[in-house]
């Protein structure tokens, strides 16, 4: 199946008033936000702030208490060609541990019904640094490099909606540059980027907006070149380093 690429103006994230309870207590309460095509937006707050929740619920794998979340303007949850535009990569890796990360791609690509499907394996195994280790079964591989294998995973139906949650935790600094630039060779206007990060200082160079999640809500959604002019969160980011 080829690859669609969608226009601008239908490449978009809605939030509107969401809500999502655990045991009745509310995590996310009333959260909005809007992303559009071409941003990459940082995902900051504290640890237990709802960031990962909000991942979730996105990329269609938990369903919210009351509000809507559309990802081109339809629900994750209940449109499979809305699905097939998301990549997300989780605290889980979501990959089967007894076959080779060669092996993984290879599902995904049937999965995905992918068109030259040798040659985007091929690409994404050197492109993310795993070609010498495509053969090995992935429990086999050290943390950082599943981490990269989560990466070609979820970029190999180059999807239009890119979520990741925490994808630093466990890289060394060698995986940590290489994501930095994989993050910035992903980073297109036909594209939309939202990244959760604790420690978000090492991607200001990088991503165009920040969202602040505080008390269950965006507290501050601003472009990057903008920081300056809100005190509050430039300097919560500056604490975070």
């Amino acid at each position: 199946m080829a690859t669609i690429t969608l226009p601008p103006e239908l490449l978009r994230i809605d939030v509107h008033s969401l809500v999502k309870r655990y045991h009745r207590h509310p995590v996310l309460n009333q959260l909005s936000l809007t992303i559009n095509s071409g941003d990459f937006c940082l995902l900051v707050g504290d640890n237990g702030a709802g960031k990962t929740t909000l991942l979730r619920i996105l990329a269609g794998l938990v369903r919210p208490s009351q509000g809507a979340a559309t990802l081109c303007g339809a629900d994750a949850l209940s449109n499979p060609l809305v699905r097939r535009e998301i990549g997300y990569v989780g605290h889980q890796p979501m990959v089967y541990q007894d076959l080779s990360a060669y092996e993984n791609l290879l599902h995904s690509a049937r999965l995905y019904q992918l068109e030259n499907s040798e040659e985007r394996i091929s690409q994404a195994l050197q492109a993310l640094g795993l070609a010498a280790q495509q053969h090995q079964p992935v429990r086999a591989l050290s943390r950082g490099l599943l981490q990269r294998l989560s990466l070609a995973r979820a970029t190999l139906h180059q999807p239009s909606i890119l979520l990741f949650d925490e994808p630093y935790t466990s890289l060394d600094q060698e995986a940590a540059g290489f994501l930095d630039r994989s993050l910035q060779n992903w980073h297109r206007p036909e594209r939309i980027i939202l990244l959760a990060a604790h420690r978000p200082q090492r991607l200001l160079s990088l991503a165009s907006h920040v969202a602040w999640l505080k008390d269950g809500r965006i507290d501050a959604h601003i472009p990057v070149s903008a920081l300056a002019g809100s005190p509050e969160l430039n300097n919560y980011l500056r604490e975070v380093t």
